[in-house]
């Protein structure tokens, strides 16, 4: 695959190619680490909100439309990326299931989303490498109260980051390992 290009792996956009801007630091989630991980998650696809936090090229959140997922919101702080996602939804004829918003994070999330009750079961959390955002992001979704009762949380962070905090009752699930790349499945009943 080539650079600003992901293909979607599975569902019903399966084998489309979606072209994105190629910024710098973004690097969307391999193929192999997307199948390991929607075979996790495809126990409860079928009913997930998803939140796409650091959305970037849109993989995970696409792919999760591609599969079933209800709805996906997504969150980009960079504008190109941001205009690449609201055309892509357009595209794909996804508005009905999926929202795009520009803003960096942290954020006001009562602001943006004009709720007081908590919308996502099913959170990708995939934020640059090296920033140390994993914890404050955890912390971030609990603060804001976005979390459905027993929600799912897919993190992915650099190998070398070796251990972060995790807010009470979250327990990881699934944690794998694959290059540079390390990423879990984090449980809550938050």
């Amino acid at each position: 695959m080539k650079k600003g290009q992901i293909r979607i792996i599975g569902g019903a956009w399966r084998g489309r190619k979606l072209n994105f801007p190629a910024t710098p630091d973004l690097r969307p989630t391999p193929n192999r680490i997307r199948e390991t991980l929607f075979n996790w998650l495809d126990p409860i696809l079928a009913h997930a909100h998803c939140l796409d936090l650091f959305a970037g090229s849109g993989a995970l959140g696409f792919e999760a439309l591609s599969r079933g997922a209800k709805s996906v919101t997504f969150i980009e702080q960079s504008l190109p990326l941001f205009r690449y996602l609201k055309a892509q939804i357009k595209q794909l004829a996804a508005e009905d299931n999926a929202s795009v918003y520009q803003i960096g994070f942290p954020f006001n999330a009562a602001r943006l989303f004009k709720s007081t009750t908590p919308l996502f079961n099913l959170i990708f959390l995939d934020p640059p490498f090296h920033k140390h955002l994993i914890e404050s992001a955890c912390s971030w979704l609990v603060k804001e109260k976005l979390l459905i009762e027993k929600s799912t949380i897919y993190i992915e962070s650099e190998a070398s980051l070796e251990k972060f905090a995790l807010p009470e009752h979250w327990q990881i699930s699934h944690c794998k390992t694959a290059g540079q790349v390390q990423y879990s499945l984090i449980r809550t009943d938050a």
